[in-house]
């Protein structure tokens, strides 16, 4: 009998004859591969989960479907195999995987963040409830748990980035693969957009209460999805007020990442991460909402624009919406991820630990000395008699 792992069965006569010890062995055998392809997918799982939880994977796919061939080859006599691909879907799904998972990452974050932004400000007009659901502190624990459920999500998938800032930092400093950081960008601005359509449609005849009437549209409900700064700051202060968010951001997620550091144990990569946008939330986030997150302001902006807010959304503070809750975010994981690789991570990924000229000159130099060949590791020399 044929099945995608199926282990035969051993029979057992009903005068109680035990079985042939050709199919003793069999069964054995089955079971041997089974186990291995168990072991091996655990064994994978568990060496880079937090790595992946945080952003580091990138080359899952081409790993998976390597894993997968080696075990498809290991036929048994009876034609039980494990199958690369069960059917088409799930061989077309192999190339939408990471891409789906940061756009449900970044779904997951909007419809927490967006939907306790409804709650709290809907609920404190007396047509839509008669007491207040929520304050200040509630705002940041949704947005706090919104981040850590959508990395949990996508987390073991894609990285869990579901933050352009973060991906363009990895692919800076951490060899995350260019060619796919448009496709995460895209991804993550297309859950963003999705998310807070959802929570729009859920909260949509509260906020026609809240503004007075049906089809009224001002920007203090505009803000219940997206990013707007208080009156008093200026452009250069929103900008700064992100740029700061964002580096602190990376700074400490770049920390968690390095393995020569303080690594926390697998899986609690997204409980940390929800105990770090709490902190942010209630340290730096009062003046322009701390977006931290290209995605999570565009895609509800966009959004905004689609359902009645018009080109205001855009047009506010001469686009606000691009040096503030865009670029801030960008710069500030850039200079993040900068200071923290220039002054403590040692690790052979980063530009900063890369050898120069004059290293791999003395270490060629050295080796030949010695009578020994060269073998290039991470592009210096070391040195192996044979």
């Amino acid at each position: 009998m044929r099945s995608f792992t199926s282990i035969p069965s051993v029979h057992v006569s009903p005068l109680g004859h035990r079985p042939d010890s050709s199919q003793i062995q069999h069964t054995l055998l089955s079971c041997l591969l089974c186990v291995w392809v168990y072991m091996s997918s655990i064994d994978d799982s568990s060496s880079k989960q937090w790595d992946a939880s945080l952003g580091m994977a990138g080359k899952d796919l081409e790993s998976r479907k390597e894993h997968l061939q080696v075990a498809s080859r290991k036929v048994h006599e009876d034609g039980d195999h494990v199958t690369l691909y069960p059917n088409n879907w799930s061989k077309y799904r192999e190339y939408i995987r990471e891409a789906a998972a940061e756009f449900l990452g970044v779904a997951i974050l909007i419809i927490f963040g967006a939907g306790v932004d409804c709650q709290v400000v809907l609920s404190s007009n007396t047509g839509v409830s008669a007491t207040p659901k929520g304050d200040y502190l509630s705002l940041n624990f949704g947005w706090a748990v919104g981040t850590a459920m959508g990395v949990w999500v996508s987390g073991g998938i894609s990285g869990g980035h579901i933050n352009p800032a973060i991906t363009l930092a990895f692919a800076t400093y951490r060899g995350f693969p260019w060619r796919k950081v448009p496709v995460y960008i895209f991804s993550q601005v297309m859950g963003g957009i999705v998310g807070a359509a959802l929570v729009y449609a859920n909260y949509f005849h509260a906020i026609d209460i809240f503004e007075g009437g049906r089809g009224i549209r001002t920007q203090k409900t505009a803000s219940l999805f997206t990013t707007f700064s208080l009156d008093y700051l200026t452009n250069v202060s929103c900008f700064f007020d992100e740029f700061l968010g964002t580096a602190v951001l990376v700074t400490i997620v770049f920390g968690m990442c390095d393995k020569k550091n303080m690594p926390p144990p697998d899986g609690l990569a997204p409980l940390l991460l929800f105990i770090l946008i709490l902190g942010i939330g209630t340290s730096l986030g009062m003046q322009t909402g701390y977006a931290v997150n290209p995605a999570r302001d565009l895609g509800p902006r966009l959004l905004t624009a689609m359902v009645g807010y018009g080109k205001g959304v855009f047009t506010f503070r001469n686009q606000y919406w691009l040096w503030c809750p865009v670029m801030g975010p960008i710069l500030g994981a850039q200079a993040g991820a900068l200071f923290y690789d220039a002054f403590l991570f040692t690790g052979e990924e980063s530009i900063f630990n890369r050898p120069d000229a004059a290293a791999r000159r003395r270490h060629l130099h050295a080796s030949q000395e010695q009578g020994s060949h060269p073998t290039p590791v991470i592009g210096l020399y070391k040195s192996r008699n044979y």
